[in-house]
C-alpha cells in the first residue's frame, strides 16, 4: 500500500518513465552490457499473440523486463510462491509496464509457442502487460540477461536504474521468499518518493539463459 499510495501521489506531478532499448549491432550483442545509469534507445520486440511493438511507444510509464523460464526451478520458486505474481500486479496497478521476455531458443529448457505462452501466463494467475518472445537472443543479449529471473527497471528519463536479482536470497527453496528484499520492489518505491534508486545493480541469480548456440 505503501508502494501505491507514493507512485500515485508521484504519477500526479510528473511523468512516468519511457522506454527506448537499445539499438546494437548484432556483431556487439554477446559482449554489450548497458551499464547502469545509461539512457537507452529503440528496439521493437513481438510479443505472445504476434503483435510487434516499438519499446518506445511505452514512452511516459516505468518499465519493468523480467526475464523467465516456466521450467527453472527459481523462475518456479518466485511463481509458485506468487511472489512474482504479486510484484507484477503492484506494479502494474500503479501504472507501469511489466514485461516478461523468453529468450530461451528454440529446443532449450523454457522455450514456448505464444500460445503456450498465454496458457502459462494463464494458468499462474500471472498479469504482466505482454510476454516477450525473444528465440533469436536479440532482446537478450542486448541488454546481456544471463539468468532466469533476470529483472531491469527503467526510468522517466529513460536511464536503466537497476538491474539484477529480483531479491537478496540466491536460493530456489520456496521458503527464502519470506523475509527477503525485493530489489524490483525497492527501487519503485525508491522512485515513487523521488529519491534516486538505492541499490541500483546486484548479482543475477538463477538458471542461464537458454541462447541458441
Amino acid at each position: 500500500m505503501l508502494l501505491k499510495s507514493r507512485f500515485k501521489t508521484l504519477l500526479k506531478y510528473s511523468a512516468v518513465s519511457a522506454i527506448i532499448l537499445p539499438a546494437l549491432s548484432m556483431a556487439n550483442l554477446a559482449h554489450a552490457k548497458i551499464e547502469t545509469g545509461t539512457n537507452v534507445s529503440d528496439m521493437t520486440v513481438i510479443d505472445s499473440n504476434g503483435v510487434s511493438h516499438n519499446l518506445s511507444d511505452f514512452a511516459g510509464k516505468t518499465v519493468i523486463l523480467e526475464w523467465t523460464n516456466h521450467d527453472c526451478p527459481y523462475v518456479k520458486k518466485h511463481y509458485k510462491t506468487q511472489n512474482m505474481q504479486n510484484l507484477q500486479e503492484d506494479a502494474t496497478e500503479i501504472g507501469a509496464v511489466w514485461l516478461s521476455i523468453i529468450s530461451s531458443a528454440p529446443g532449450t529448457q523454457g522455450h514456448v509457442s505464444g500460445k503456450l505462452a498465454n496458457d502459462l501466463t494463464t494458468k499462474r494467475g500471472a498479469s504482466p502487460t505482454a510476454v516477450i518472445l525473444d528465440p533469436e537472443g536479440t532482446v537478450g543479449q542486448t541488454f546481456s540477461a544471463k539468468t532466469t529471473p533476470h529483472m531491469y527497471v527503467i526510468n522517466a528519463d529513460q536511464t536503466l536504474v537497476y538491474q539484477g536479482a529480483i531479491d537478496d536470497k540466491p536460493s530456489a527453496r520456496h521458503n527464502t521468499v519470506k523475509g527477503a528484499t525485493n530489489y524490483v520492489r525497492a527501487a519503485l518505491e525508491d522512485m515513487a518518493a523521488g529519491r534516486p534508486v538505492q541499490k541500483a545493480e546486484s548479482t543475477p541469480y538463477g538458471c542461464s539463459v537458454k541462447y541458441k548456440s
